[in-house]
């Protein structure tokens, strides 16, 4: 694209894409600092013509999410390859980091994503890492979405591994009615730093 000059917000563009498995034009505007989505994706849009970006629409009914393309890869430092992508799933976790950000305060430069923990981890066995921490007052918190019931023993092991490494494991869940809360509820009377929210306090919040 003639005439097109990457800024600093691009660069921040880039690194949110790369550090998230899944994220829309939505996420990238609350998280980047536009005061409105037409801004945003105006932004994308040249980001896109200018090559750096791809634009899919992966699933009937979803947004469309965004990805690097290899060029905007060689501008940041250890991207990883292609990843296997939980559309629904992935798309609410870029969701809640927002709602951390606004009802919280947490700067998105805080939080840690399960990407970066495992390139933190480097080789070997693949522990479980939750989908974001963040650090709060000298403390450390992690943020699960779960929106299908897996295991009752895997369910465990997580929540206990959790209970251990965090000071307070935030649960995002369909509703409270749901096993998957149910199932929450009681283990948090054995491990008592589970904090349940339903993922639809976590869609109404403003984006910008």
């Amino acid at each position: 694209m003639r005439g097109f000059r990457l800024v600093d917000r691009d660069y921040l563009i880039l690194r949110e894409i790369d550090r998230w498995r899944v994220i829309t034009g939505k996420h990238i505007c609350g998280m980047t600092g536009f005061t409105g989505l037409r801004a945003c994706d105006r932004r994308l849009h040249k980001l896109y013509v200018a090559g750096f970006i791809e634009r899919k629409k992966v699933i009937y009914g979803l947004p469309a999410i965004y990805k690097l393309t290899p060029q905007a890869k060689k501008l940041l430092v250890g991207t990883n390859k292609k990843e296997c992508v939980r559309i629904a799933h992935d798309m609410a976790v870029a969701d809640t980091a927002i709602y951390f950000n606004r009802k919280y305060n947490i700067a998105f430069s805080d939080m840690v994503t399960e990407k970066q923990l495992h390139k933190k981890d480097g080789f070997g066995v693949r522990k479980h890492r939750p989908d974001f921490i963040f650090d709060y007052k000298d403390k450390c918190y992690c943020v699960e979405i779960e929106l299908s019931m897996k295991s009752k023993d895997r369910f465990s092991k997580n929540i206990i591994a959790n209970f251990t490494d965090y000071h307070k494991q935030f649960w995002i869940v369909p509703d409270m009615n749901s096993s998957i809360a149910v199932f929450l509820s009681n283990m948090n009377e054995s491990y008592p730093n589970i904090k349940i929210i339903e993922l639809a306090e976590v869609k109404s919040i403003e984006y910008y």
